[in-house]
């Protein structure tokens, strides 16, 4: 009788580490009747680091885990292959949060945020000037030609919230697409009086054009603003619920890795851009965000709504995946 309660007992104590996940403290694997509806999915890809616990999770076996086969695909923005994201051909992908809004604000489709990638720090972007540029400071960018990798995006509306910060406006400035592997020689030529860039462009310049940071734009009425994250949309979301939580699961695994470990950021970043290893373990980065929260979103729904950079005021809370 003795060993039948010890049996007993084992089985009660197996299936209480199976409901906590086992006994490694790891999330909860799904079942086969739990299973993703879509088990191979196709991810659109930013080559910035902001996807590097993408390529974390892939190689840590978290997506193979929930039962997800990942393919990734280079994008650059998702507005260029909207089509594909429509008709299925990328299931999920990484924009910025001034994409994912201006996108929702269009009409063109609706978006769901599944995991927030990161959010800013100082240091991580800025307008920057050559070292002997006259500007001296942001009042003197009055007039002045500024370069952003993409007009109406996270530089414009960055640089304008700080310009307002100086009783300055858009209006003053005249911002000109030009892409960030482009932006150093602009400034040498004075094709442009100032750049706003990213790392490693930020390193770069300093390096070549002894440039300096006019502007953190990642600080003052910008500190800590989100930048982004891993979106679907929604009709993708909806038909496919299982296979969405899936790849929050996985992936926010890796968002939890990639805040706590540096080097498992610097480690995965050669592999999917052209930054080589010594750059990358040098680069400011910015902070790997652990959760997703609507009141963050909203602070860039506002700002862009303040910049004219919006029609409408836009609810962040439609944009969170439930």
């Amino acid at each position: 009788m003795g060993v039948r309660r010890a049996c007993l007992a084992g089985l009660v104590a197996a299936l209480a580490l199976s409901a906590c996940g086992g006994a490694d403290g790891g999330a909860a694997r799904p079942s086969a009747g739990d299973g993703p509806e879509k088990t191979e999915i196709t991810v659109g890809v930013v080559p910035v680091p902001s996807a590097a616990p993408l390529f974390i999770a892939i190689e840590k076996g978290f997506f193979k885990e929930e039962g997800l086969t990942v393919r990734t695909e280079t994008i650059q923005a998702p507005q260029a292959v909207m089509p594909k994201i429509l008709n299925g051909g990328i299931d999920t992908f990484l924009t910025s949060y001034v994409s994912l809004i201006t996108i929702q604000d269009s009409g063109v489709a609706k978006l769901k945020m599944l995991v927030e990638s990161q959010q800013g720090a100082p240091g991580v972007n800025g307008v920057l000037v050559t070292g002997d540029s006259p500007l001296k400071e942001i009042g003197d960018l009055r007039g002045k030609k500024i370069a952003v990798n993409v007009v109406k995006a996270l530089g414009e509306l960055a640089t304008s919230a700080h310009l307002k910060a100086a009783g300055l406006t858009p209006a003053d400035v005249s911002f000109v697409p030009v892409p960030f592997a482009e932006q150093l020689a602009a400034l040498r030529a004075g094709r442009v009086d100032a750049a706003w860039t990213t790392e490693p462009y930020i390193s770069a310049a300093k390096k070549d054009l002894s440039a300096r940071v006019l502007v953190d734009t990642l600080t003052g009425p910008t500190e800590g603003l989100p930048l982004d994250g891993w979106a679907a949309s929604a009709d993708w979301t909806a038909r496919n619920p299982k296979t969405a939580a899936a790849f929050q699961r996985a992936l926010g695994r890796a968002q939890k890795l990639a805040a706590a470990d540096r080097s498992e950021i610097d480690r995965v970043i050669p592999s999917f851009t052209k930054i080589p290893a010594g750059v990358a373990a040098t680069m400011t980065l910015a902070t790997f965000s652990t959760s997703l929260d609507a009141a963050r979103i909203q602070r860039v729904a506002d700002l862009m709504s303040e910049s004219g950079l919006t029609r409408t005021r836009i609810d962040a809370t439609a944009l969170v995946a439930e």
